[in-house]
């Protein structure tokens, strides 16, 4: 199963994924798909507020995050899914989200956090869904300093759709097992 759908002006297939037998979700994976990055990247940024840095968590975002620095000219950041031998004085935060089975860590070293250290900093993501991932890395933002202005994605999905606080391109709806939308 698939659904088809348009952003940012290009039209995708989502291949249909199981979360159980009576729900489904739209796999969107911007990973290896240059155009609809690129795409993606200059809508998002139109609706923009003024910002300094751009943060995402590992690892969907990432291409989407580096697109929209390039094409901003500001800095980005990545909070990782766990602690690399180079990072120095680790902040960590624990999330569960509903695409990555267990519980993640996102965390920031010390180059990470003096990025953001007072600073306007707008979260990025590829697709939100319950929000926990997006509410980990704005703890991390201002565990580090740094003063969240904004949190976009290319899609929204679920009860994301009708947040106020987050800014996304289109609506990516739920479907029952048989592959149909759930309004």
């Amino acid at each position: 199963m698939k659904y088809t759908m348009k952003i940012a002006g290009l039209e995708r297939d989502l291949p249909l994924c199981p979360l159980n037998e009576n729900l489904y979700i739209g796999a969107f994976v911007m990973f290896g798909d240059v155009e609809l990055t690129v795409a993606s990247a200059a809508a998002l940024l139109e609706m923009a507020p003024e910002f300094d840095v751009l943060v995402t968590a590992e690892s969907k975002g990432i291409p989407l995050c580096y697109e929209m620095a390039r094409q901003s000219g500001k800095p980005y950041v990545v909070a990782r899914k766990g602690a690399k031998l180079y990072m120095e004085d680790v902040t960590t935060v624990e999330v569960q989200s509903i695409t990555t089975k267990g519980v993640q860590t996102l965390c920031f070293g010390k180059k990470e956090r003096e990025t953001m250290e007072g600073k306007r900093v707008l979260i990025v993501d590829d697709v939100i869904s319950t929000g926990a991932s997006l509410a980990v890395v704005e703890k991390l933002v201002e565990t580090a300093g740094g003063k969240t202005i904004g949190k976009m994605a290319v899609l929204a999905e679920g009860d994301a759709t009708e947040r106020n606080d987050i800014l996304f391109l289109e609506k990516l709806p739920l479907f029952d097992g048989k592959g149909n939308p759930i309004a």
